[in-house]
């Protein structure tokens, strides 16, 4: 993930709603949400929820794949690791070994 992608993807989450969604589906793991399902939960309109997680999607947080007439979202992990990285590209003044426990505490072992 370079600077723009990294910028695009904390623009999403920087709303409130996005940020729930986000969440939520990172909760949900592998099974991930339905739209409808997801805009339950967080008690928003469902054309409101479509557009935010639009926003997740395209900001490569999320993924998708229809069902019939749902859209199932889950977190993209790949994603989510290109951006932690691109936070820790640099880390710990070039020696990466001093990085090692924040990235093992971060690591998930999904």
């Amino acid at each position: 993930m370079d600077k723009i992608e990294s910028l695009a993807a904390f623009s999403a989450l920087s709303q409130p709603t996005r940020l729930d969604a986000f969440r939520l589906l990172v909760r949900a793991g592998t099974d991930g949400m339905t739209a409808g399902d997801i805009a339950t939960h967080l008690d928003v309109k469902q054309n409101t929820m479509s557009a935010n997680l639009s926003v997740l999607t395209q900001a490569g947080l999320l993924r998708n794949s229809r069902e019939g007439r749902s859209i199932r979202y889950f977190a993209d992990l790949n994603g989510i690791r290109g951006l932690l990285g691109f936070l820790m590209e640099d880390c710990c003044g070039g020696n990466p070994a001093l990085c090692q426990p924040l990235i093992r505490e971060i690591a998930c072992p999904c």
